[in-house]
């Protein structure tokens, strides 16, 4: 980026500025640093010595206001300021072009990064969407406790058939031998070694 001063530029705006009103020199370092949008922030070590320029060739006076020194521009120096009227106006149209530059160039900026982010979000979208969803896995401990009750309420229901079915033969005076109860049980415990089995758990 060109210089926001061409050479002498800095002198005559400086008493442009306090042609306009009596500054500090913080004042005059802000309004610099406004008026061009924030690119150009002189430092103290620039506007000081320049004031003291001013001052010696009899264009500003200096004052102290408690512990600020104020500059006030002269008689001398209004009349290099009306002299020179053009190059005033042509420093501020400068200044301006620069401010509506950097907004331009800010602007540019901000819209290509809002079209990369609209791109970036559809892109993002469209690859959802072709994405398989992930299906929730169970978590194994529900699902042994449902099997578990049901397991228990299919034992529950052999036990009570069983039993209203064998207290039922016997009511009736039916027999019941020996035979049919060691056939049962061996049945039964079969069943269970076959399901301790399955289960993995290691036998006493």
């Amino acid at each position: 980026m060109p210089p926001v001063f061409s050479h002498g530029d800095l002198r005559l705006y400086l008493l442009h500025l306090l042609d306009e009103s009596p500054r500090h020199g913080y004042d005059i370092m802000q309004a610099l640093s406004e008026r061009t949008g924030g690119t150009y922030t002189p430092s103290a070590g620039t506007i000081y010595p320049r004031l003291a320029k001013l001052e010696a060739d009899g264009l500003v006076t200096k004052r102290s206001e408690g512990r600020k020194s104020v500059y006030e521009i002269t008689d001398a120096g209004r009349g290099e300021v009306r002299a020179r009227a053009d190059d005033v106006t042509a420093i501020e149209n400068g200044l301006a072009d620069s401010v509506r530059l950097i907004a331009d160039e800010v602007r540019t900026s901000v819209q290509a990064a809002m079209k990369s982010l609209r791109a970036d979000l559809a892109a993002a979208a469209k690859a959802e969407r072709k994405a398989p969803r992930a299906q929730p896995q169970p978590d194994p401990r529900v699902a042994a406790r449902e099997q578990l009750q049901r397991a228990e309420a299919t034992i529950a229901e052999f036990r009570g058939r069983m039993k209203a079915e064998l207290r039922s033969h016997v009511a009736r005076g039916g027999e019941l031998p020996s035979t049919v109860v060691d056939e049962l049980d061996a049945t039964l415990a079969a069943a269970a070694a076959s399901v301790t089995a399955r289960l993995g758990v290691p036998r006493p």
